[in-house]
């Protein structure tokens, strides 16, 4: 079982509105990618996420902060996984994203 963290994910963007999200992820990339198929699910934001975007996760005990830039992410969902569990996340992960 992975190690599950509360995480609040949260973005403003170009209008000077920040959005965030709260998921549960083992992961700063997988708590990003969560968050991000969250903000599509909700489908309250006119806007979305760029490639120049940056994402801050906070990620709660022990309190940490990271800022994930959107090129990064999808260049990590785009990758290859190092082991099959890994590759797994990303297919899920990938799936959640993808327009439908």
């Amino acid at each position: 079982m992975p190690n599950l963290r509360a995480c609040r994910v949260s973005f403003t963007d170009t209008e000077g509105i920040t959005h965030a999200a709260q998921v549960s992820a083992s992961s700063l990339y997988e708590a990003a990618a969560l968050a991000l198929a969250e903000f599509k699910r909700c489908g309250l934001m006119d806007a979305t996420p760029g490639p120049a975007t940056r994402l801050t996760v906070a990620v709660d005990a022990p309190t940490t902060l990271h800022e994930l830039p959107m090129r990064k992410l999808t260049a990590w969902l785009e990758a290859g996984g190092k082991s099959p569990n890994e590759q797994a996340v990303k297919v899920r992960l990938r799936d959640l994203l993808s327009p439908r």
